[in-house]
């Protein structure tokens, strides 16, 4: 590992998750602290340092997150680095599947308070209106899908209803974003406390309408899911929240096509179970509260 300055480590672990384009690595100090330091290329020194710059305004909120400690070149110059302190836990996407439905869904629910927090206190005045910043990137993707798109059962109604629905997104409120938040990156330690890392995804520069960030909800596990939009609403949800819900979810899912069809292939039968799964839980795109949700109601009432 390339040095960082004024930094001297007594171990040094590469670590090999994640599909982040940095190198991690897992780093003691002779004092005992632990640090995650992701090592980039120096052409992205203005990208990772806005990132470093979103890190440090988040850690003041309270949020349970990697702590900002450095950022800047490596003492060679060759690459950049970001130093982090190290949070314990494992991967919350294997740590679920060994839990109760009860604890799963308490854990989605301790989820949605974190994002909740992050949006309460991080309300932000932008220049431009939500509606038109979300349309000049969302919009020449979906133009894209309707050219080169492989269609699926139920392609028109996602279409029908994101073209429907434009004007839910006029004078949005704004606020800082984690860009990614979904179970892929939260870490769960042994006492059950969860806490969120990766906050590296400059989606619409981290600033956007909140419950934009609804998009990536982690449907693979749907009493998490369920949890989640509990916690952010405390069991408040408005009817408002479920229209855009249903539009941010589907119109991300139905624009992943041509990227897959580029760039993963191999994702692409999985992609197309999700957009088909999105318009089976909408009922065709008509109600807007998905159908697991729903279900998920009623199993709680009847406990």
């Amino acid at each position: 590992m390339v040095g960082i300055p004024g930094c001297r480590f007594t171990k040094i672990r590469l670590i090999t998750e994640g599909l982040s384009g940095d190198q991690k690595f897992y780093l003691e100090a002779e004092d005992g602290q632990r640090f995650l330091a992701r090592i980039g290329a120096c052409t992205r020194y203005e990208r990772k340092k806005a990132a470093y710059k979103l890190l440090q305004k988040v850690s003041k909120i309270g949020i349970p997150m990697p702590a900002p400690k450095g950022f800047g070149y490596c003492e060679d110059k060759s690459k950049i680095y970001t130093l982090l302190s190290w949070v314990d836990g494992e991967n919350a996407q294997k740590v679920l599947p060994r839990l109760s439905r009860e604890k799963q869904y308490r854990l989605g629910i301790e989820a949605g308070r974190i994002l909740r927090r992050l949006h309460d206190n991080s309300r932000t005045e932008c220049s431009e209106d939500w509606q038109n910043r979300y349309f000049s990137v969302i919009g020449p993707r979906l133009e894209a899908y309707r050219k080169e798109g492989v269609s699926f059962e139920g392609s028109a109604q996602i279409l029908d209803y994101l073209e429907a629905n434009q004007h839910l997104l006029v004078n949005r409120p704004q606020t800082l974003h984690h860009g990614d938040f979904h179970l892929g990156n939260m870490v769960i330690d042994k006492n059950a406390r969860l806490s969120v890392i990766d906050w590296d995804t400059a989606d619409f520069e981290n600033i956007g309408d909140p419950w934009y960030e609804f998009n990536r909800i982690s449907v693979e596990n749907l009493t998490f899911a369920a949890g989640q939009i509990d916690g952010y609403f405390e069991n408040n949800v408005p009817n408002m929240f479920w229209k855009l819900f249903a539009f941010y979810l589907a119109g991300s899912a139905i624009t992943s096509i041509v990227w897959a069809k580029h760039f993963a292939p191999e994702c692409m039968d999985e992609i197309i179970k999700l957009n088909t799964d999105i318009v089976r839980w909408h009922d065709g795109m008509k109600n807007t509260i998905p159908a697991w949700y729903t279900k998920s109601i009623r199993a709680k009432s009847e406990r």
